[in-house]
């Protein structure tokens, strides 16, 4: 297992992947991605602000996420428990559906944990949608506190979940 910097070869995979886990909520009745969100273009971003990574086994990428030192806009009036500098902020964790459950998405969050310390940061932040109780079990579990939410008009009328763990 190698978690590693996306390059652009990649997004043809990682597409792939977001889409098939759109797919595969959507068929649980979560309703959270569709064919417009994630996008080939909010991932080429990443790849050019080097916050795109995957996770592989023997060169098949069956996983991704996004590990950024960047404050989206929708952060910045969130009463998060650090103050608003020295965060990592995580997006578009996905697992291919066919891996599902094998603990690639921890691997993930550890790896993320991990470049935070690295990089003198105190804390990550992250969101997730209200609709995915797996997703908000999931974060729990791990240690992040559940703080206010926010919305994503133009994906769903429906809140997302801050949540954040100091480290």
């Amino acid at each position: 297992m190698n978690i590693r910097l996306a390059k652009e070869r990649d997004l043809k995979r990682v597409v792939s992947i977001t889409n098939a886990c759109a797919v595969h909520m959507i068929s649980k009745k979560i309703f959270q991605w569709d064919e417009n969100y994630p996008n080939i273009e909010i991932f080429k971003d990443d790849v050019k602000n080097k916050s795109l990574f995957v996770i592989e086994d023997n060169e098949l990428i069956m996983g991704c996420i996004c590990i950024s030192l960047q404050i989206d806009d929708v952060y910045k009036d969130v009463k998060w428990l650090t103050p608003n500098s020295n965060n990592v902020y995580l997006h578009r964790l996905a697992i291919h559906p066919n891996f599902q459950g094998q603990g690639l998405a921890l691997k993930l969050m550890e790896y993320a944990e991990d470049f935070t310390i690295k990089n003198g940061c105190i804390s990550v932040r992250l969101d997730t949608f209200s609709g995915n109780p797996k997703n908000n079990k999931f974060y729990t579990l791990q240690g992040y506190t559940k703080l206010e939410k926010i919305f994503y008009r133009n994906q769903s009328d429906m809140p997302f979940h801050c949540f954040e763990k100091i480290l």
